[in-house]
């Protein structure tokens, strides 16, 4: 290629207390390309990401953008630079409005400060980009993942921006959404804008990037242009063996009914009537907004329903808070595990046995043996990677974090698990590791509720898929009818 290098990172190295990050990693980006970045977790993405937008002091090499040689690099040079970043954990200010957030630290021309009204008016013209209707006037707060997720890329394009870091941009959004997102990156682009795209959904790396780098335990592995290359080889760039992806068969068919909802109506959602079998994966489909994960607060007793009846095996329940679902046998897997489903500073056996603390527990003082023996069955039962149990959970992968968030499940002994977003951020390789645990979790009898946005994980796991439009559930489909265009078509209101 003859474009211009605006990023080149040369033998790039840091190291943490017992661990080499990046290990001499040398790595060109081209002006106006989207340039894909792959590895597993712990591959040191992250930590190049965070070097070149100055979050990290590199221990040794030579970052060089536009030719300009640094050997540190902080936020505010990075930042002049023309380079933004849109981490996996979003950077925005929960108690401030959406328009308040974009425009943070920004002046007027005419001003010290931007006039209320004025930031509405122009992130209103920022959000029309993507085709949304986010309220410029609501609170970080009182948002979803996905629409949170959405004005961090808008807070990133208001800016004069030169190069663009996303990690994981798609991770909490829908079909449509990644669409969306899709036009802006390609906007992005025709006007000269690097985009780093750092996903662990090979299809859209296949989708939107021009080249692909792959990083494998903090070195550097090899680019490929992206239409020269295929999944199966930079599966095994990633993971350095071979590794099929596929989604596991299923041994048993489902039983009798597990869980039955009739006319639950609450937390936005309206009238809503199904049931999920023994051995059952019921998908639950969706776009933003479409009250997926409502539901699924409802029925974990995280939101008050205002109408309707939840049964058990055929017996009426009432879950009035999240104690009463877990003493039903009920598991809430939240999309948002590490600001709901865990304590990021405390220990991976604490997490494991919180919800069964008091049955561990003798005039308040915890059995230290039995909860050794819990957390340490689990740690083996599901493979949870860590280097001892009492290492804090904030310094785990995403795969494992997820594994410890249903190691607190099953804990509980839930008969029924609901899964929101399972592998949201998580590697190719841990991937796999989760489907096969849910499959497993099903053949033994566990019912299971699937919140996924990741269509083909749908499609492949899913033993029915129910179908959500605005708080309504708009259809139901069979194995058999699985078809991608007809559940778009029912989650958009158009079918």
């Amino acid at each position: 290629m003859d474009a211009k290098v605006v990023l080149s990172l040369e033998n790039i190295t840091k190291r943490y207390p017992g661990v080499l990050a990046l290990n001499k990693v040398s790595l060109d980006f081209l002006e106006g390309e989207v340039h894909a970045l792959l590895g597993e977790n712990g591959a040191g993405k992250s930590t190049l990401i965070k070097a070149v937008a100055g979050a990290i002091d590199i221990d040794s090499g030579i970052i060089k953008i536009n030719g300009q040689e640094y050997h540190k690099i902080t936020p505010s040079l990075s930042r002049s630079l023309g380079i933004e970043v849109i981490y996996q954990e979003f950077n925005l200010v929960p108690a401030l409005s959406v328009a308040e957030n974009i425009f943070l630290c920004e002046k007027s021309e005419n001003s010290i400060l931007f006039s209320t009204k004025e930031i509405e008016k122009k992130a209103v013209k920022v959000l029309d980009q993507f085709g949304v209707s986010i309220n410029p006037r609501t609170a970080i707060q009182d948002l979803s993942i996905a629409e949170q997720q959405i004005v961090e890329i808008a807070k990133a394009v208001s800016k004069n921006v030169k190069i663009l870091i996303m990690d994981e941009p798609s991770a909490p959004l829908s079909v449509s959404e990644v669409e969306m997102m899709f036009k802006i990156i390609n906007q992005l682009k025709n006007n000269g804008v690097t985009v780093i795209y750092i996903s662990h959904r090979l299809e859209e790396v296949f989708r939107i990037s021009d080249r692909v780098s792959v990083m494998r335990d903090g070195c550097y592995v090899a680019t490929k242009i992206t239409k020269e290359t295929n999944r199966q080889e930079l599966i095994n760039l990633m993971v350095g063996r071979e590794l099929k992806e596929s989604y596991p068969p299923r041994k048993n068919p489902p039983g009798e009914i597990a869980l039955e909802v009739k006319n639950l109506t609450g937390n936005g959602d309206q009238n809503i009537s199904f049931s999920v079998r023994k051995g059952e994966i019921l998908g639950i489909s969706g776009l933003v907004g479409a009250g997926r994960t409502e539901l699924a607060q409802l029925l974990f007793g995280a939101a008050h329903a205002e109408q309707g009846e939840i049964l058990i095996k055929g017996n009426p329940v009432k879950i009035k808070s999240p104690s009463d679902a877990i003493k039903h046998k009920i598991g809430f897997l939240t999309e948002d595990r590490k600001g709901q489903g865990l304590f990021l500073e405390m220990a991976v056996k604490w997490n494991i046995v919180f919800p069964i603390i008091k049955q561990i527990s003798k005039y308040a003082v915890v059995n230290t043996k039995k909860e050794d023996e819990i957390a340490s069955n689990f740690k083996e039962r599901i493979n949870i990677k860590t280097p001892s149990l009492l290492q804090q959970v904030i310094n785990l992968s995403g795969g494992n974090q997820q594994k410890v968030v249903l190691a607190k499940s099953l804990a509980a002994e839930s008969d029924i698990l609901i899964f929101d977003e399972p592998t949201r951020g998580i590697d190719v390789g841990a991937k796999q590791e989760i489907y096969h645990l849910m499959t497993e979790l099903a053949d033994n009898g566990i019912a299971i509720l699937m919140i996924s946005s990741d269509m083909q994980e749908l499609l492949g796991m899913s033993d029915r898929i129910i179908v959500m439009c605005e708080g309504e559930l708009v259809g139901e489909v069979e194995k058999e009818q699985f078809n991608q265009n007809y559940i778009l078509d029912l989650a958009s209101g158009t079918h």
